[in-house]
């Protein structure tokens, strides 16, 4: 950097510039490139307001936006030429617009910060990826539904422990993620909610005495109101530790799904087959078709997790207001972003593509002493027995069939008899797996006409 460069920047204050170390660790241009609309977006919304409050000129105001304009072009066509020299992002549009303008581009940091500009930036950069992703989750419940409409009345083992449990319907365990999925939208729209406000004007800590209109500029950006308090505004990072813990959140829930899908997809189990488009082969096994979608899934979650806690430890020991240390705010919040968007991707495109293997499903449905439950509340409901007794009574039949190398329905009447001699043909009734997914109709169970009614609830909330 050159002493003629380093005193534009920061004026009389230093005589010569940093050597080469200082600007390697105190350049951002290399990733807040990325904030380039943002920051031509609030640059705009803020010329406006001065010509508006008369602090600069209608002319100067009109040279600055179309000088802007002419820079967004050039970055998007990918002809501006990035500097390192000039740090970061804010410097490098205003140094173009200086080149291409002339004097009025020295009018527009008038009323403002570094400190409230890349506030401003940064909060309408997460607020973008909010919006889309709740998107991509919005196209993932709607793959999930599509799935669970197409089976619900296909029965599969439910499990705990990842032993069988009781049959379940597939329908009904594809609208559980629904369910997740849902709750993360949810958790996105109230960070959203939260951080809807605009730092602008706050200028580098403790407001401007320029006679500007924060609500003004609030509402060119889309923002709800102004931040109440200057200090708060430009050391505010709560809105990008929002973000990474609701995306943390939703990333577990994608793990949660890839696994499944990673152990569903073996063949030990073919619950499913996964698309070409979402495998790989083997470069020495033939027969392999690996979930690699689904692995990469599990594994990038790691890398939003990570970005998280690092953002907590770059802010938890920092006074008010803004400090150098918060430009490393940024490489983790666009790295969890960026890994975050291509997870829901990827998990859409599995599951769109994916096919559950119904006849597999059923048959481990119907494995596992599955319909336990089932006899042990049949005995509850038709004998009077006290559930305890219930259990007991079923422990032994279940027994039994292990013994046996049977399952539950097959045990004869006089079998089961030799155990409670009040069993009746009657029990046979409620020991298939249909019949015991059929039975579970309480509201949010996993009878098909429950799974059915959930499906249609969240058709019309998605539209």
């Amino acid at each position: 950097m050159t002493e003629k460069t380093q005193n534009a920047m920061w004026g009389g204050r230093f005589a010569s510039g940093p050597d080469a170390i200082m600007e390697a660790i105190n350049a951002s241009i290399g990733f807040d490139r990325r904030l380039y609309a943002q920051d031509i977006q609030g640059s705009r919304a803020h010329a406006a307001m001065l010509a508006a409050q008369g602090i600069i000129s209608d002319t100067d105001a009109e040279a600055i936006r179309e000088g802007l304009l002419t820079v967004l072009s050039e970055i998007e066509a990918g002809k501006f030429a990035f500097s390192t020299a000039l740090e970061d992002i804010h410097m490098n549009v205003e140094a173009r617009l200086k080149e291409l303008i002339g004097e009025p581009a020295g009018r527009l940091h008038t009323a403002r910060s570094r400190n409230d500009q890349v506030a401003t930036d940064f909060r309408l950069w997460v607020r973008d990826q909010i919006d889309a992703a709740i998107s991509g989750l919005v196209a993932l419940q709607r793959a999930l539904l599509d799935q669970a409409e197409a089976g619900a009345d296909w029965v599969m083992p439910g499990f705990t422990h990842l032993q069988t449990a009781q049959p379940v319907t597939w329908g009904h365990h594809m609208m559980a993620y629904v369910e997740m999925f849902g709750r993360d939208v949810g958790r996105f729209r109230d960070a959203r909610a939260r951080m809807n406000e605009c730092p602008l004007g706050a200028a580098a800590l403790a407001g401007t005495s320029f006679p500007i209109d924060r609500r003004m500029t609030a509402g060119e950006l889309g923002f709800d109101r102004p931040m109440a308090n200057s200090l708060d505004a430009v050391s505010d990072r709560d809105f990008a530790l929002e973000f990474l813990a609701a995306a943390s959140i939703c990333a577990m829930h994608l793990s949660r799904l890839a696994e499944e899908l990673v152990i569903w997809s073996s063949a030990q189990f073919r619950f499913v087959t996964l698309s070409d488009r979402f495998s790989t082969g083997s470069s020495i096994m033939p027969q392999k078709k690996n979930p690699d979608a689904a692995e990469l899934i599990r594994a990038k979650i790691g890398r939003i997790f990570g970005a998280n806690v690092a953002l907590m430890m770059v802010m938890k020991g920092l006074p008010l207001a803004y400090s150098k240390d918060m430009q490393e705010d940024k490489e983790q919040v666009f790295d969890a972003a960026d890994n975050l968007m291509l997870a829901l991707a990827a998990m859409e495109g599995m599951v769109r593509d994916m096919t559950a293997n119904r006849e597999n499903l059923e048959r481990a449905a119907a494995a596992g002493f599955s319909t336990a439950t089932d006899l042990a509340d049949w005995l509850v409901r038709a004998l009077g027995l006290p559930f305890r007794e219930a259990h007991h009574v079923t422990g032994r039949l279940v027994a039994m069939a292990e013994a046996r190398g049977c399952d539950l329905p097959d045990l004869s009447l006089e079998d089961m008899r030799s155990v409670h001699p009040g069993i009746t043909q009657d029990v046979y009734d409620v020991l298939g797996v249909h019949n015991s997914v059929a039975s579970r109709q309480s509201y949010g169970g996993t009878a098909p006409d429950q799974v059915r009614a959930r499906i249609a609830e969240w058709r019309e909330r998605l539209e």
